[in-house]
């Protein structure tokens, strides 16, 4: 399916924010009395979701930068482009077909501003590289909290926050005034703030937002102490930043008489990072995130999609909307039919689960610089997870800190430094809280989730167990379900060619895509 080119000229927003989980206000009038969101507000993004749709069971391919966009760019799972699957290491490989250069063949002026796709190599190559780039107002959005708090000092919060919602628009300007006259525009805004590192106490100091708020609402898996109730208030803080700068691009179509002739989709590419459980995991706080999506005339206002949607999907479905064919090797599902149905709840009775996946993040974090290979599929009542090496540390090498009696570094390092220990996770307060506090009985718990080495399988009943705190995979009541979402879990794998179960030795397991970067970059 897809409409008719020249039926009308369909203009393209993308606003793809980095490390941004579900994080909006508008998900609080469907989450319940403890939602994190009722502390935040993102009128933007709400905005968009009230004249459009809110997608509820949205996730990521991969919870790992590089890989969630290699799979979004090119609609396909990872695992299927190449050296794309993975994130220090990565090269593009410029045979695989990406939407925004897709659409620039036929006629589209295309353009992106801040991240796309990085780390890897050519940086942006899925976008055109620097050719496509608009940063004339500068990149200093990406380190929101940071500069803002410094320039502050000097001209005030308020006027601090405005230079950065100015270099937002003379970038976004910049990208329009290059458009050659009637030629339809596909634009991807992909700020970085949320990204760590953030100014301690920014939250509070930028937003407003009182950390003490969070008291009670913290997943079960997270200590809820007040170092890390302050470094998640920080991250909501640049949640608040990105919905701002989103905000002025909306105004920007708005005033150019733009707006309501464009497709605007919001979301991002995994969860929090720093934090256990979160990115680099495939738990529902790595994988899940906030997606919303405008078209006046075609999406109805007001729409809630329960259907699971895999990020991978949108390739097919700007294809489809701008009126052009689809590559054979997007393998994802156009959205299309579910956007231009006029009914909420479950739309397409196929969507009822989504497939994730990761392989090496940080190529340092183990000996040999392997990864830590896993898959999973999640639908509405279960959260199903293989660990096709549990013997090695899901979170990177402890670095001796599996030893108790093992001196942590520094709180400082721990707090700035990722690769120091546990290097899959980004280093955060959060990350150094918890590993200096590991021996305590009621934290030991806790670190073992997060920082600890993991079975095979993991299970869990989301119904019962909405933190995903206790494993169930080896109960018997639970052996029909666990046998069932694995043979869903495997067609998919097979299907879609996954070489982790379908090469023997695997690709992932040798290099390129595993060892020294330096013998890859030979």
């Amino acid at each position: 399916m897809f409409l008719r080119k020249g039926d009308f000229d369909l203009n393209i927003l993308f606003a793809f924010a980095d490390d941004w989980g579900r994080y909006a206000s508008i998900y609080a009038e469907h989450e319940g009395p403890d939602s994190i969101n009722k502390l935040i507000s993102t009128p933007s993004f709400d905005r968009i979701a009230r004249e459009g749709a809110l997608f509820m069971n949205a996730s990521v391919p991969a919870p790992s930068c590089t890989p969630c966009r290699s799979s979004l760019l090119s609609g396909q799972y990872f695992w299927q482009t190449g050296l794309g699957a993975i994130l220090l290491g990565a090269v593009w490989d410029e045979t695989i077909p990406t939407y925004p250069l897709e659409l620039e063949k036929n006629g589209y002026h295309i353009g992106h501003t801040y991240k796309v796709w990085s780390p890897g190599k050519t940086a942006n190559a899925p976008y055109g590289g620097k050719r496509t780039a608009y940063v004339t107002g500068g990149a200093n959005f990406g380190k929101f909290s940071h500069h803002a708090t410094k320039r502050a000092q000097e001209i005030g919060i308020e006027a601090a926050k405005r230079e950065l919602l100015d270099e937002v628009r003379m970038n976004f300007d910049s990208f329009m005034e290059s458009r050659p006259e009637g030629k339809p525009f596909c634009y991807w805004w992909g700020p970085t703030n949320t990204h760590r590192t953030w100014e301690q106490g920014s939250g509070k100091a930028l937003w407003g937002l009182n950390p003490d708020d969070l008291m009670g609402r913290l997943p079960a898996f997270l200590p809820d102490v007040p170092e890390v109730r302050e470094d998640v208030c920080d991250y909501l803080g640049e949640c608040q930043a990105l919905d701002t700068g989103l905000g002025i691009i909306l105004q920007r179509l708005e005033e150019l008489g733009e707006l309501d002739e464009t497709l605007i989709v919001v979301s991002g590419d995994h969860g929090i990072p720093g934090m256990p459980r979160g990115k680099c995991n495939l738990y529902n706080i790595g994988c899940e995130v906030a997606l919303a999506m405008r078209w006046p005339g075609h999406i109805q206002p007001g729409r809630i999609i329960d259907d699971f949607v895999n990020l991978m999907d949108l390739a097919p479905t700007f294809l489809e909307a701008a009126g052009m064919p689809v590559p054979e090797s997007m393998t994802g599902r156009s959205l299309l039919p579910v956007l231009l149905s006029e009914i909420s709840g479950q739309v397409d009775p196929g969507r009822t689960f989504v497939v994730t996946g990761r392989e090496r993040h940080v190529s340092s974090a183990r000996k040999g610089e392997l990864p830590y290979p896993q898959r999973a599929i999640r639908t509405e009542e279960y959260l199903y997870i293989i660990n096709f090496e549990p013997d090695r540390w899901p979170m990177g090498a402890p670095r001796g800190l599996d030893n108790p009696n093992t001196v942590p570094p520094s709180y400082e390092d721990l707090h700035w430094k990722t690769g120091v220990a546990y290097a899959e996770m980004d280093a955060s307060p959060t990350k150094a809280w918890m590993i200096h506090h590991r021996n305590e009985e009621e934290i030991k718990p806790l670190f073992r989730l997060g920082f600890g080495k993991r079975p095979y399988e993991e299970l869990y009943d989301l119904r019962k167990d909405p933190f995903y705190m206790e494993n169930v995979a080896d109960r018997p009541e639970y052996s029909d379900i666990k046998k069932k979402l694995n043979v869903e879990l495997m067609e998919v794998l097979h299907k879609q060619q996954d070489p982790r179960v379908t090469e023997n030795p695997c690709r992932f397991e040798h290099a390129p895509y595993a060892g020294p970067l330096q013998a890859f970059q030979r």
